[in-house]
């Protein structure tokens, strides 16, 4: 049945047989629902200032949501966001992607990963947030929505743009920036140098002589937004006496099944037109394997599977829809719960498997072990994958089953695959527990196991495996003053909205400083 009224609240149930659709609708005071071309009801839409001349300014490191969030937040606030971003802007970033989609190699600085919008600009544009944290999240719906996200954004429960259209927005957001007095500098790699420049910059008083700071002008403080990849900064934090901590995270593999499969066991037994009203299925997954969770992670119903990584001799996977998700495959990430203790005497076991020496300062102390933990698995696929970009693959049932597989169906992943042994090469911690975690998601939706599917490896970037401690209270580095750790490289966000939110929140206490009469 075609929509016939406004929807303010939509959401989809398929645990049961029969499919569920719920709508919150729109009504009148008499309660009758509104027609379908009703006004969206209002929402507070922003109020940005002219920022060109005011005297209070931030730098904000990195492009990704929490940072272009943090920036057009400041903005309404009347502070002036300077923001160094080390990739590139999305147009030049698309071709760098297209590059390393054609297996044709990886530019370390702009890629998935790194570059204006963050690594969830050509990765899915999910807007979905198991986040409980406290703040607006419908504020970040509803400034995508601004910038020219369609309605649904403010209405799904499981909102997405998608890769296609995703680019546009973030080119409207920094447009706003900078039309409104903030700058972005591409291509800024921030480094030990400009770092300790940014910082002291923060010490002057606001009212000092601009002269005597080191960049010319003091700054209110430094975001740091750099997104959960960027182990080189996380090192150079390290070396300057920032306070890091370790942190839970989780690496796996991403499986890919046909979407009429997934259709299938989803739905049950789904007609054309269903698939046409609801759109293709997703699942979330989560067993319980030897006292570590086993879970779906980042599900592209309708998607593709993409090369991440920002580092070469590397090999990452991760998954992406464009809009209308209408790819024939669906993936997802599947990953194991890694614990801190998980970590104990993992870089000299490292060190003896042959992968290349791990870099970086820090490393055999626990607070960054995570990050070579991510490192060894990302070299260890490469070894077993091929030059540049091939991603080492198993049938699914395969490497359950502990078999090499003759040959591999076909995949979304654009630069190619090679089969491998993935159940013999991942380490077991990881391994045994995602065949057990396999079995049991069969036994929820029987047909999932099947050498239908292929899995490739690694996915080692669900999230960050480090944070940033900062205070409570002045959301501040524990360690640096001035210094506000945010967003998901910080360890304080899983996503797109999360780390926006975090990036709204970490602004507006920034801006607490400002005189009251402002």
């Amino acid at each position: 049945m075609e929509q016939k009224f406004r929807v303010v609240k939509r959401s989809i149930d398929a645990r049961q047989k029969q499919l569920k659709v719920h709508l919150t609708v729109l009504t009148d005071e008499h309660g009758a629902p509104l027609p379908k071309d009703a006004p969206i009801p209002l929402y507070e839409p922003p109020h940005f200032q002219d920022v060109h001349n005011v005297e209070h300014s931030v730098a904000i490191i990195g492009a990704g949501p929490a940072g272009l969030f943090a920036a057009l937040t400041l903005i309404e606030k009347g502070v002036k966001p300077i923001i160094y971003e080390r990739g590139k802007e999305v147009a030049e970033r698309k071709k760098d992607i297209a590059t390393l989609n054609r297996n044709q190699g990886l530019n370390a600085e702009s890629n998935y990963c790194f570059g204006e919008g963050g690594a969830g600009t050509f990765s899915d544009g999910k807007l979905f947030s198991r986040s409980k944290k406290r703040g607006n999240m419908q504020r970040v719906m509803e400034l995508f929505h601004h910038f020219g996200g369609d309605d649904r954004l403010l209405y799904e429960a499981h909102a997405h743009i998608g890769s296609d259209k995703l680019p546009t927005i973030i080119r409207r957001m920094r447009e706003c920036i900078i039309e409104h007095g903030g700058e972005i500098h591409f291509s800024t790699c921030v480094d030990e140098s400009l770092f300790r420049n940014l910082i002291a910059n923060s010490q002057y008083p606001i009212g000092g002589t601009p002269s005597n700071s080191p960049l010319g002008r003091p700054l209110l403080g430094v975001i740091l937004a750099i997104g959960h990849s960027a182990h080189d900064t996380y090192h150079m934090l390290h070396a300057n006496g920032v306070a890091l901590a370790t942190k839970g995270f989780a690496m796996g593999v991403r499986a890919e099944h046909p979407q009429a499969l997934i259709n299938k066991l989803m739905y049950h037994d789904p007609s054309p037109e269903l698939i046409r009203l609801v759109g293709n299925a997703s699942y979330s997954l989560v067993t319980q394997v030897q006292g570590r969770g086993v879970y779906s992670f980042c599900m592209c119903p309708g998607g593709h599977i993409v090369p991440a990584g920002s580092a070469l001799n590397s090999c990452v996977v991760n998954g992406m829809s464009a809009s209308h998700r209408n790819s024939p495959f669906a993936n997802s990430g599947m990953v194991v719960e890694i614990r801190p203790e998980d970590l104990v005497g993992v870089v000299q076991e490292f060190r003896s498997s042959g992968v290349q020496k791990l870099s970086g300062s820090g490393v055999q102390e626990c607070k960054l072990k995570g990050l070579a933990f991510q490192q060894y698995l990302e070299q260890l696929a490469y070894q077993h994958g091929g030059e540049p970009s091939l991603a080492p693959a198993q049938r699914l049932r395969d490497f359950v089953e502990g078999k090499a597989s003759k040959s591999l169906p076909a995949c979304s992943y654009l630069p190619g695959m090679v089969s491998s042994r993935m159940d013999q090469w991942l380490p077991e911690h990881i391994g045994k527990r995602l065949q057990q975690g396999f079995r049991d998601f069969d036994r929820k939706y029987r047909g999932f196991l099947t050498n239908e599917a292929v899995i490739l490896g690694v996915e080692s970037r669900s999230s960050s495996a480090v944070r940033l401690p900062r205070d409570p209270e002045t959301l501040q580095s524990i360690s640096t003053p001035h210094l506000y750790p945010c967003g998901e490289g910080a360890g304080y966000a899983g996503g797109i909205t999360s780390s926006a939110l975090d990036g709204i929140n970490v602004a507006l206490k920034i801006a607490e400083q400002l005189p009251s009469t402002h």
